[in-house]
């Protein structure tokens, strides 16, 4: 969230003014890969439905009572992944009544459907049928896509932008305006298949941290996650030989690309924060995080580049021209930051 709320801005300004191979490297990292391959930026979605998925296994430890309210857990799931997918509606429209004209597919809609089938699917099975559940979808979306191709718009690569088969669904099944490539929607219909499978990754990891296994020797836990990360970082890079990875498509190679450095990560800060118990620096970022649902609806409501503006442009006017950008781009994101600090101070979270 760091990065969407503003964080990219501010390394766009810096290679803009410095001119370093670095900050110039990083720039072109905070872009999406424009079909198949992977750039940073490309780990920020499936990352955060990666997280989504780690928490519910705590969560449904909390809300569980026993088989009397199982159906309130079903139903509390259900609508969580409904009313994220109407956020996601909202969030790319605004309130617009051209139904015609929508964009019904979403970020928040993915997370919302790809997380509630796999809380569904985490609920009604053990260890070893998540598993399977795990892989057997990426492979099922892999073999679908390879043996069914589209070819209406005259293309014969089953994972080109033309001949894929879950842009040839959304073409022929999903209403409205699509995003972000020209045939098919980027979060579209077929593609929540291996989403699921994200999530599910997830769930599980949080499963093994919360599970009392190694619970007496926490390090080797976090080392055993830093192995499964780089078996996953390696059966991608495989994987996408024959599948490539690919963020639009969600292909199964991204799937385990993208999730291995998810739980790389995960397994860092793990370490420093559960083990190493090194938490004060975590303060900025908590105050981003506790509303993350919040700051990536906010910028559709609230202006905070005019705001910035309005508190800071005459400071920023006292520094050379040059510096301009980069003072912009801070203000705009330490704007940003105060209105989630204080609704952090009044304890106020958009939770769904």
């Amino acid at each position: 969230m760091f990065w969407i709320m503003g964080g990219e801005g501010i390394f766009f300004a810096l290679a803009a003014l410095t001119g370093w191979p670095f900050f110039q490297w990083w720039e072109n990292q905070l872009h999406h890969a424009p079909w198949h391959g992977f750039r940073f930026y490309d780990m920020i979605f499936p990352l955060f439905l990666f997280i989504a998925g780690i928490s519910f296994p705590f969560s449904l430890a909390k809300r569980y009572h026993g088989e009397e309210n199982r159906k309130a857990l079903y139903r509390h799931v259900i609508k969580r992944g409904l009313i994220l997918v109407l956020f996601g509606i909202i969030y790319n429209n605004r309130i617009n009544f051209d139904f015609a004209d929508l964009r019904y597919a979403s970020v928040l809609g993915r997370i919302g459907l790809a997380w509630m089938f796999a809380a569904l699917i985490f609920m009604n099975t053990n260890l070893k049928s998540r598993i399977i559940w795990l892989w057997g979808i990426l492979i099922f979306y892999w073999l679908l896509l390879w043996f069914f191709p589209a070819h209406d718009l005259g293309a014969n690569d089953p994972f080109s932008m033309e001949g894929n088969l879950a842009g040839y669904i959304d073409r022929l099944l999903l209403p409205g305006r699509f995003c972000c490539y020209e045939y098919g929607d980027s979060e579209g219909l077929l593609s929540v298949l291996p989403a699921i499978s994200t999530a599910l990754l997830g769930m599980l990891t949080g499963q093994f941290v919360k599970s009392n296994y190694l619970s007496e020797n926490p390090l080797r836990k976090m080392l055993y996650m830093v192995l499964a990360s780089i078996g996953l970082i390696v059966l991608g890079s495989l994987w996408n030989l024959v599948f490539p990875i690919n963020k639009y498509l969600w292909s199964s190679s991204f799937v385990c690309y993208a999730g291995g450095l998810s739980l790389l990560l995960f397994s860092l800060f793990y370490l420093v924060i559960d083990i190493w118990k090194i938490k004060k620096w975590t303060f900025f970022f908590v105050v981003i995080g506790l509303n993350s649902i919040t700051i990536y609806m906010a910028p559709r409501i609230i202006n905070f580049e005019y705001a910035s503006k309005f508190f800071f442009n005459g400071f920023i006017a006292l520094f050379p021209a040059g510096w301009a950008e980069l003072l912009g781009a801070i203000a705009v994101f330490f704007t940003a930051w105060l209105f989630m600090y204080l609704l952090y101070k009044k304890k106020i979270f958009l939770k769904v």
